[in-house]
């Protein structure tokens, strides 16, 4: 990555124990990688509709181009570098989501911050 760290390193950032703890040449199963701390979630079967239900209202509420902004800010944790400040923040933010219809357009969310309003979101976008 830009940072010069893996993924694994990035997902364990300032943890080097637990990424070197890892099995690196197996499989791994559900119950280990919960334990481990490599997924985020694992509802049970009574919990799961419930969940999944919530993870994607939680999501739906969010604008397309804030989702995609969130993600370009987690995808380069760790030290700053060049990369990670053209990637990770500086493309998303400029290209990708202040020169969209979402952010900018007439009812987007730049221009109706502070009034009260909601944006309207073209959901197609993304």
């Amino acid at each position: 990555m830009g940072n010069g760290l893996s993924r694994l390193e990035s997902r364990f950032y300032g943890e080097p124990a637990r990424v070197a703890a890892l099995p690196k040449s197996r499989p791994i199963g559900g119950r280990e990688a919960v334990e481990s701390g490599l997924v985020t979630a694992a509802p049970d079967e009574f919990d799961w509709d419930d969940e999944v239900r919530l993870a994607v209202e939680e999501r739906a509420a969010l604008s397309p181009d804030a989702l995609t902004g969130m993600e370009a800010n987690h995808r380069f944790v760790g030290p700053e570098t060049m990369e990670t400040k053209i990637f990770g923040r500086l493309t998303a933010w400029q290209n990708w989501i202040f020169t969209r219809p979402n952010a900018s357009g007439p009812e987007g969310s730049l221009l109706r911050y502070g009034t009260g309003q909601r944006a309207q979101f073209d959901r197609k976008r993304v």
